[in-house]
C-alpha cells in the first residue's frame, strides 16, 4: 500500500513513523487511519529485524492536533459508532503490537492525538507538548479509547476532570501525573526514544512480546491478567531464549537471543 500521510524511515532496525499532514496539524482523517491500520496490521509485522517503532508528527507544532472535524459533519448515530469502532480497532493494533511503540509527542496531542499517544506503549514529550481531550467543547466525547485509557494512566479523579472540562495540560503536568515517561528538549527526545528501543532490543524478544500481552491483559474486561501471566511465563520458559538467558547469567556474559 502506498502511503500518502505517513513517512517511514528505518534506522538500524528502528522504524520512525511520521504522521505527515503538517498543514492540518497532522489531524487524523479517514485516509490516515486506513494507512495506520495497514501499517500496523500488514507492513510492520512482516519486517524482519524490527526493534521497535517511534511514532511522531511532522512539523514542530503538533503530534496530532485531533481528528479531522470536517469529516464529522456527515455523521449520525450509526455512522458515529462505526467511526469510533474503526478507530478503536486501529489503536488496539498499536497497543497490542509485539514490539515497543514509543510516541514522541512533539507539540499538541489533542483529542484523537492524545488517544493515539496513549495507545503506544511509552510516551516521550518535548517541552512544548500539550495534552487534552477537548471533545466536550464540540458536544461529543472521545471515541478512540480516550475515556478508558486516560483513566488507566491518570486515575478516575484527574481523568474525569480533563474529560469533563476539556482542559489541556502541559508536558510537565503530564509527566507529574504519569501520562508520559519523559519530558525533554526537542533536540534530545528522538535520541532518548532510540536509546530506549535499543535497550529493549537487547532483551529476550519472546519475553518482550509476552510482557506486552500480559500488561495489556490487565485492562481487558474479558481477560484474567494473572491467568495470562501464568500462561505467558510458562511459554517463555519453554523457549531457546530462556535457556540462553539463564546460561548467560550463570556464565556472566551477555545473552545472544534468537527470538525462539
Amino acid at each position: 500500500m502506498p502511503y500518502t500521510n505517513l513517512l517511514i524511515d528505518e534506522q538500524d532496525g528502528i522504524l520512525i513513523l511520521t504522521l505527515n499532514r503538517p498543514k492540518a496539524m497532522n489531524a487524523l482523517n479517514t485516509k490516515t487511519m486506513l494507512e495506520l491500520q495497514h501499517f500496523f496490521a500488514e507492513d510492520a509485522p512482516a519486517r524482519e529485524g524490527l526493534k521497535g517503532i517511534i511514532l511522531t508528527g511532522a512539523g514542530e507544532k503538533a503530534f496530532v492536533a485531533g481528528a479531522d472535524i470536517k469529516e464529522f459533519l456527515a455523521l449520525d448515530t450509526q455512522k458515529g459508532q462505526d467511526m469510533a469502532q474503526r478507530g478503536q480497532d486501529v489503536f488496539f493494533l498499536i497497543e497490542r503490537f509485539h514490539k515497543p511503540v514509543i510516541a514522541l509527542v512533539n507539540g499538541f496531542a489533542l483529542g484523537g492525538g492524545c488517544e493515539l499517544s496513549m495507545a503506544c506503549h511509552l510516551r516521550i514529550a518535548t517541552e512544548n507538548a500539550r495534552f487534552g481531550q477537548p471533545e466536550v467543547n464540540l458536544g461529543i466525547i472521545p471515541g478512540y479509547g480516550g475515556t478508558q485509557r486516560l483513566i488507566q494512566y491518570l486515575g478516575k479523579t484527574k481523568a474525569t476532570e480533563l474529560l469533563l472540562t476539556g482542559d489541556m495540560i502541559t508536558a510537565d503536568q503530564a509527566l507529574a501525573w504519569g501520562l508520559v515517561n519523559y519530558v525533554l528538549p526537542a533536540g534530545e527526545a528522538m535520541d532518548k526514544a532510540k536509546a530506549i528501543i535499543g535497550k529493549i532490543a537487547k532483551k529476550g524478544p519472546v519475553a518482550i512480546t509476552k510482557a506486552i500481552e500480559a500488561i495489556n491483559a490487565y485492562f481487558q474486561y474479558d481477560e484474567d491478567g494473572f491467568d495470562r501471566e501464568v500462561k505467558a511465563f510458562g511459554q517463555t520458559t519453554g523457549t531457546e531464549d530462556f535457556k540462553e538467558g539463564a546460561a548467560a547469567f550463570i556464565e556472566k556474559r551477555s545473552a545472544n537471543f534468537k527470538g525462539k
